[in-house]
């Protein structure tokens, strides 16, 4: 799938006077690069669950693996609505980066194998493919959800900006 590109929205009132929205290609360039996210997910209860956890941007798509039995799953199966951050700890540099949508899970085996590869070359993790998802070194059996973004936030430092990306339908 290839991506669409997004139609920027800058908001003047929270960012730096004379500063531009960032172009898509260094808001994509943090996601591809990025190792760590985190992801937020909502319980049944309704107390939000964040976590981190490595992630691969790839087509258009934010891909991440978890356990089957582990909270965010089972959050993700009553609520799959999510959000996945990344970015920069500094205050005065750097993009962070809000990607919100909904956890798709991901058993296409073509594309499985696809982000194993990429996985082990950029995390070193050594994924086997099953028919449904990842099998690790430990033997433990790891479900990959898709999230496709429904909107991007970006939030530049220096200078400060903010901006939302919108994807056409």
């Amino acid at each position: 799938m290839s991506q669409t590109e997004p139609v920027a929205e800058f908001n003047e009132s929270f960012s730096e006077p004379g500063a531009t929205a960032p172009p898509w290609t260094e808001v994509a360039a943090v996601l591809t690069a990025s190792e760590m996210f985190w992801l937020s997910t909502v319980r049944r209860d309704g107390r939000p669950h964040v976590t981190p956890l490595p992630a691969i941007w790839l087509d258009g798509t934010l891909y991440f693996c978890t356990g089957s039995l582990e909270q965010k799953t089972a959050n993700l199966r009553s609520s799959p609505g999510c959000v996945l951050t990344t970015g920069s700890s500094d205050l005065r540099s750097g993009l962070d980066v809000v990607v919100e949508g909904t956890a798709v899970r991901t058993t296409d085996v073509p594309r499985l194998h696809e982000l194993a590869a990429i996985w082990k070359s950029k995390l070193d993790w050594d994924y086997v493919v099953t028919d449904d998802g990842f099998r690790d070194g430990a033997d433990r059996t790891g479900l990959v959800f898709g999230v496709t973004p429904a909107k991007i936030l970006a939030f530049g430092k220096a200078p400060y900006t903010q901006t939302r990306y919108r994807f056409p339908a």
